[in-house]
């Protein structure tokens, strides 16, 4: 496979270190799929983007489950390997933090919100010790399920009784205990670092993008979406390009497809009874730019533009991207966003809705013709503030002291010259997610330590389908691989399960 070479970058001084690797893949054979010609074996990419969870939030205690009586039961295959999570030292009594880690059970999926905002994620990192994490983004109150933990609530975490389809993913395919949101902050950093490693360049909107740095660090909705009307940002750097730019040069399809797009008043209730409107504007990404905006949700012409060039402008519902898939013209590449009440953010969605989301998607994917050069990656946008132990490699500093606050000083380091493009407000990367890939040529039972972020995925666009990078500064550019999740010269066997227990079902 084709990989862009790479660096190692000095990391700040007592902040920990990671190298930035790349794994070469030998050469393989295309075959005779249609399309545009690929890097891999993989003619179709679908990203499924989820909402607010940190790494150990999910895969804490993996493999080992409570198995309490009355949930799904979880025992690992023998052989399954430990992951980097809270082993005995980080957890009870000996962790840090004023609240101890602790198990949330299946009964308790419901929770509060907590804080996941740009300056006061890198507050909680305390310059690395990784101790202020209740006092800085911790969140409970009466008005939320905190079960009586108050702002301690932040340090809890689910096992494979409750995220019981996340844990059996993981262990017939392949998973990362070593990838980051690029930058600290909520959705929108995220959903945009996913589609272009950029979030600088866009037009000021108070404490959401500050005027000084035109950076986003908050949630702005995209100016001119008719579903949201509130605070708004746009593009305004002409040099800022996304993915769909990259593949529209190519002649690549693709598209983002995300619940409640073709109808702005479509709600639905999470299991706990929170109801939520099923379309989040600041959740869609593409939509901050001119070249790929659809702001008035025009829907497409027909299925064959579904991935294409049309009045759609590659912006879609989810009911879109199954009219392509029972069409048989799925495209080459597919960024799938959950109604929000699927889209595992805690206050509005649990982890047994998000849960039935992606097992309901994944089991159809493999039921479809593509299936078989088909790769689903499952990631996040950010943590929600949940507790996580591992201090993620300073890659890219600032130096704002009015929105920074990794160290004491107020700052995300100080050397000018590590301030990628001078651009300020982007320090990175942020706290670790989960990311798991889920393909015929996923490696099974697997879990690769390469340090990734999300424009990680952004790079595997890149690489195998040939496109040219984003440039202007983007995190592309130190961008981990993905590689080493795969294996091109085997193919693993399909996977389904149960929607509801999360556990393995016949077909």
């Amino acid at each position: 496979m084709f990989v862009r070479s790479k660096r190692r970058l000095p990391l700040a001084a007592g902040l920990g270190a990671a190298l930035i690797a790349a794994v070469a893949v030998p050469a393989v054979a295309l075959g005779h799929d249609q399309g545009a010609p690929t890097s891999t074996p993989i003619k179709h990419l679908v990203v499924i983007f989820q909402e607010n969870v940190s790494f150990d939030h999910y895969f804490a205690t993996y493999p080992n489950a409570a198995n309490t009586a009355g949930e799904p039961r979880f025992t690992a295959a023998a052989g399954t390997p430990t992951v980097n999570g809270l082993n005995a030292p980080l957890a009870a009594p000996n962790n840090p933090n004023s609240t101890q880690p602790f198990r949330l059970g299946r009964d308790q999926a419901q929770t509060c919100d907590q804080d996941h905002s740009y300056t006061d994620e890198q507050k909680a990192v305390d310059s690395g010790l990784m101790d202020k994490v209740v006092e800085t983004v911790g969140r409970g109150g009466a008005t939320c399920a905190d079960y009586g933990h108050g702002k301690g609530l932040v340090m809890g975490y689910y096992d494979g009784n409750t995220v019981t389809g996340m844990w059996n993913y993981a262990q017939h395919y392949a998973m990362s205990d070593n990838s980051f949101g690029t930058v600290y902050g909520p959705s929108t950093p995220g959903a945009l670092n996913l589609v272009s490693g950029q979030t600088h360049g866009f037009s000021a909107d108070g404490d959401a993008v500050p005027a000084a740095s035109g950076t986003v660090i908050g949630d702005p909705q995209p100016a001119g979406d008719k579903c949201d009307t509130r605070d708004t940002s746009t593009s305004t750097d002409s040099k800022n390009k996304n993915v769909g730019d990259l593949l529209n040069a190519k002649g690549v399809s693709w598209g983002w497809f995300q619940g409640g797009f073709a109808d702005c008043k479509a709600t639905h209730k999470d299991v706990g009874g929170a109801s939520s409107a099923d379309y989040i504007a600041h959740h869609e990404p593409f939509q901050y730019y001119k070249s790929t905006q659809n702001l008035q949700h025009t829907p497409p012409a027909s299925v064959q533009e579904i991935g294409h060039n049309g009045p759609a402008n590659h912006q879609y519902d989810l009911t879109d991207f199954w009219a392509s898939v029972d069409h048989g013209s799925m495209p080459a590449v597919s960024y799938l966003k959950a109604a929000a009440y699927q889209d595992g953010h805690a206050g509005y969605s649990t982890p047994l809705d998000e849960q039935h989301f992606l097992v309901d998607t994944i089991n159809r994917l493999q039921k479809s013709k593509d299936w078989k050069n088909t790769a689903v990656v499952i990631s996040y946008d950010d943590s929600d503030g949940w507790y996580d132990h591992q201090v993620s490699p300073v890659v890219n500093q600032s130096n704002d002291t009015a929105h920074d606050g990794l160290t004491a000083d107020k700052t995300c380091g100080t050397n000018p010259a590590r301030i990628a493009g001078g651009y300020q407000d982007r320090c990175g990367y942020g706290p670790r997610l989960p990311l798991l890939v889920i393909s015929p040529y996923a490696k099974q039972n697997f879990v690769d330590h390469t340090t990734t972020d999300q424009s990680s995925i952004l790079k595997f666009v890149e690489d195998n389908w040939k496109t040219d990078p984003i440039g202007n500064y983007s995190f592309d550019e130190k961008a981990g691989s993905l590689d080493n999740l795969f294996d091109f010269h085997r193919k693993n066997k399909a996977l389904y399960l149960d929607p509801a227990s999360g556990q393995p079902v016949k077909h």
